[in-house]
């Protein structure tokens, strides 16, 4: 291994270890219920996310030793393959990115469990990204077949995740604050733990705000389909047609920040991108490296920012300085693929491969770009990278990028280079880690 190949996954194994929810969970809960404090009523916690089951894993653990006489259940969902073991709250596995059936009876479940509550019951809902997929329980007349071709639909048009969640949760009986709009009306407390995987870090957008005031409107979820022109022919008309009733008024809005005056709601967002950032460029600057934290909200169509970042390192290496540079960046990019065309891969490797064909030119650049959940995109890999010596690989092998750009294969040009990033799931998302180095 070589010494760029051991800092670019050192540095990830970084920005993944501060959002461990082994670490974080038991440091919140202690801020949010203080020393002494135990449940008197009825404890129930319930999630949905990539890093939700990890998180009940984690909030067990502190029940065991700061609540011994509290009585703690509930329901979790996760995606397949990210279970965490548990003794007391049930974890349910179910589809992402596209819902299936065992999400859906998941979520019937959880909202059985918080219509239930009475007051002086505390809800404890553990949420991160994952979760608008996970969570589904459609409205009256919408199934989940509709659910799954409407998220199908917004998945194929590129829409990024925050216009795709603003459609998601106009058609949720839970999500849109749905889940807290039920907690309070028995009376109940609602606390939220939220990792965060969207730009911005709002808990309105993470895992479309189960427990969050929405700021979104059903006519903007109707101008969202007409902008990524999706019709009759990709939406199902149960699915308009609601909307339309939404627009009309004959439904209820999503949660709002009025609706929550007097309540005993709380969102406390306890991982970020932005931390995880950070946490790599300490690591970067301990090997000698000068850390430029470009941001957590970059976002566009992954081929397009691979270009802009390679512009980027080139403007980077012509600075009048000696010491090497490592510039960092978050957010979440999006493939829009064309129809006829399947691909492989994801949006990190997809950014990869295009700032890797736009750096051809630059001997001393290293690379790497994987999801934090360690699943990018319709593989098994978190993502890929690159050094010098995996750039003379592909060139011994004659491997073109840009053929493999334009059919979305990403993954087979890496996965030929052996260089895939592949840690498994992480049971941990705070978005996509991107870092390039830059040797003088």
């Amino acid at each position: 291994m070589s010494q760029q190949e051991t800092i670019l996954k050192n540095a990830f194994a970084a920005a993944l270890a501060v959002a461990d929810p082994n670490k974080i969970v038991p440091e919140y809960l202690g801020k949010i219920f203080p020393q002494g404090f135990e449940p008197k009523g009825r404890c129930l916690v319930v999630g949905a996310g990539k890093a939700s089951a990890s998180m009940a894993s984690a909030l067990e653990l502190h029940a065991q030793s700061c609540w011994p006489n509290a009585t703690i259940e509930g329901v979790v969902l996760t995606r397949y393959g990210h279970n965490s073991p548990t003794s007391h709250i049930q974890i349910i596995e179910a589809g992402h990115p596209v819902p299936d059936q065992a999400g859906m009876d998941g979520a019937k479940e959880i909202y059985r469990l918080v219509g239930e509550l009475q007051a002086g019951d505390i809800l404890i809902a553990l949420i991160s990204g994952g979760g608008s997929s996970l969570l589904t329980l459609p409205q009256a007349g919408i199934s989940i077949e509709d659910m799954r071709k409407t998220t199908e639909a917004l998945l194929r048009s590129g829409a990024p995740i925050e216009e795709m969640n603003a459609v998601r949760k106009h058609l949720s009986a839970i999500q849109g604050g749905n889940l807290a709009r039920l907690a309070i009306a028995r009376g109940a407390r609602v606390e939220a733990l939220l990792i965060s995987d969207v730009t911005g870090d709002s808990p309105a957008d993470i895992a479309s705000g189960p427990c969050a005031p929405d700021y979104s409107t059903y006519q903007d979820a109707l101008d969202i389909l007409a902008k990524y022109h999706l019709s009759s022919n990709s939406i199902p008309e149960s699915v308009s047609s609601h909307l339309q009733r939404g627009v009309a008024g004959e439904v209820p809005e999503t949660l709002k920040e009025a609706d929550l005056q007097n309540a005993a709601v709380s969102n406390h967002v306890i991982a970020t991108a932005y931390k995880s950032l950070e946490a790599a460029a300490d690591y970067v600057r301990t090997q000698g490296y000068e850390p430029v934290i470009l941001g957590d909200t970059i976002t566009g169509e992954a081929q397009t920012v691979g270009i802009e970042q390679a512009s980027l390192a080139h403007q980077h290496l012509m600075m009048k300085t000696d010491k090497p540079i490592a510039l960092i960046s978050g957010g979440e990019c999006t493939v829009t693929i064309p129809n006829g065309i399947k691909g492989r891969g994801g949006r990190c490797s997809e950014y990869l491969l295009s700032f890797f064909a736009a750096t051809s030119d630059l001997a001393n650049v290293s690379a790497l770009a994987a999801d934090t959940d360690g699943i990018d995109g319709s593989e098994k890999n978190a993502g890929a990278w690159f050094t010098p010596e995996i750039r003379q690989a592909a060139n011994k092998q004659g491997l073109i990028p840009a053929q493999y750009l334009d059919q979305h294969d990403c993954y087979g040009f890496f996965a030929q280079l052996d260089a895939l990033v592949e840690t498994g799931p992480t049971l941990t998302n705070v978005n996509d880690f991107r870092i390039i180095l830059l040797d003088k």
